[in-house]
């Protein structure tokens, strides 16, 4: 699928990018994809410390991994849809898959697009790391428009389904699938997983796994989630000091006790799965908090503008395709994959770049609206910054 790019959109990245040249000595563009092509692999990771509440075996997490790759990934195959899949298609999978999203592994496989490649070389260099949480019943894979790009940038995002309250995670060849009724326990067993992911990438580091030694910065890590992986990613920067900032998407619970961390928030106005509440704590969130603080609202946003969804069904709702607006039932287009992406992926650059590499040429990016019309930007705790700065 290739994604066209309006005049305007063009020119607008040039002038961000000579501005952000000139400021931050020739910091690659954050309209842009980064400069190192990417790799993807799956690995399964086992928590022995704990038993799972479903599988009454050590708690096991299938955990994909994206990475700056070595210069010969540019031109090699990318990576599919079904390469997310441990062993490929069977017949429970494709109903799975018709079921969630009314197309076959073979229609999603033709839809899907992403830049990476499956087990490229890892890249040489050191690299921040980051631990994302996908959303209730999500996948680990359920975000790779964000992942993908920032690996770009040089970043490891490592994203582990959250066994149990994930849609379906493959384990020994067998599905265990999404039980709604295992939403307490995960809510206890999701920050105990991203800590764990971080302690393995900590020994991968090490030299537990060659690909990886010496490639990851331990000084430079963020969490992050989507939805009920947001709220665990905000809950666990609370108690987990290795964690240097906190990405947020569709969610965030207001009562947090770490008011200094570095944090983005993202949310979209007309999301009808959090609704005006979960918008609200959001805000709440970010009215208490003393340290950097970004709150980025979509204003046709809803809950799946901040996933992959657009690539699999382009008429999904609730952020990707038609609406109808909360409170007036007025139709509506919500925000377009191109846009959305665009801005949600060059912020996160941006706040990355300032928050962990320490690259400040990023700041006046953040301090300011690139898309008045789609979005309201409100800038929180940061010096530099005006209520004057943050409403241009």
């Amino acid at each position: 699928m290739k994604i066209s790019v309006c005049p305007f959109v063009a020119l607008a990245s040039c002038l961000f990018y000579t501005a952000i040249c000139h400021a931050g000595g020739n910091l690659p563009n954050p309209l842009a994809r980064g400069p190192y092509p990417v790799g993807v692999t799956t690995t399964v990771l086992v928590d022995t410390s704990r038993t799972d509440n479903i599988t009454k075996r050590f708690r096991m997490l299938v955990t994909e991994i994206w990475y700056p790759a070595t210069d010969e990934a540019f031109f090699l195959p990318k990576n599919r849809y079904s390469d997310f899949i441990p062993g490929g298609m069977t017949p429970q999978i494709e109903k799975l898959l018709q079921q969630t999203y009314k197309k076959s592994g073979f229609e999603i496989d033709a839809l899907f697009w992403n830049h990476a490649v499956r087990d490229a070389r890892v890249r040489e260099g050191k690299f921040p790391l980051i631990i994302f949480s996908h959303g209730n019943g999500g996948t680990r894979s359920q975000n790779t428009f964000w992942c993908d790009t920032l690996a770009s940038h040089g970043y490891v995002i490592v994203s582990a389904d959250h066994t149990g309250n994930a849609r379906m995670t493959i384990l020994d060849g067998k599905a265990v699938l999404f039980q709604p009724s295992e939403r307490q326990n995960s809510a206890a067993d999701r920050p105990k997983d991203m800590v764990f992911l971080l302690d393995e990438m900590t020994r991968w580091n090490n030299g537990a796994d060659s690909r990886f030694a010496a490639k990851i910065d331990l000084s430079a890590v963020a969490a992050a989630g989507m939805s009920f992986g947001s709220y665990t990613a905000f809950r666990l920067v609370d108690t987990e000091p290795r964690f240097k900032a906190v990405i947020g998407m569709t969610g965030a619970s207001p009562e947090h006790t770490n008011l200094a961390i570095p944090a983005l928030a993202m949310i979209g106005t007309e999301d009808r799965t959090i609704g005006p509440k979960g918008n609200e704590g959001v805000h709440s969130y970010l009215e208490k908090h003393r340290g950097p603080a970004y709150l980025f609202e979509l204003k046709n946003g809803g809950h799946y503008s901040f996933t992959d969804m657009f690539k699999i069904n382009e008429n999904f709702g609730d952020g990707v395709g038609k609406g109808t607006r909360m409170g007036t039932n007025e139709t509506f287009e919500f925000t377009s994959m191109e846009r959305a992406y665009e801005a949600i992926n060059s912020v996160s650059v941006a706040f990355c770049g300032v928050y962990l590499k320490g690259e400040k040429g990023y700041l006046p990016f953040l301090l300011a609206n690139h898309w008045p019309d789609d979005l309201l930007w409100v800038v929180k705790g940061v010096a530099e910054a005006t209520a004057t700065d943050s409403a241009r």
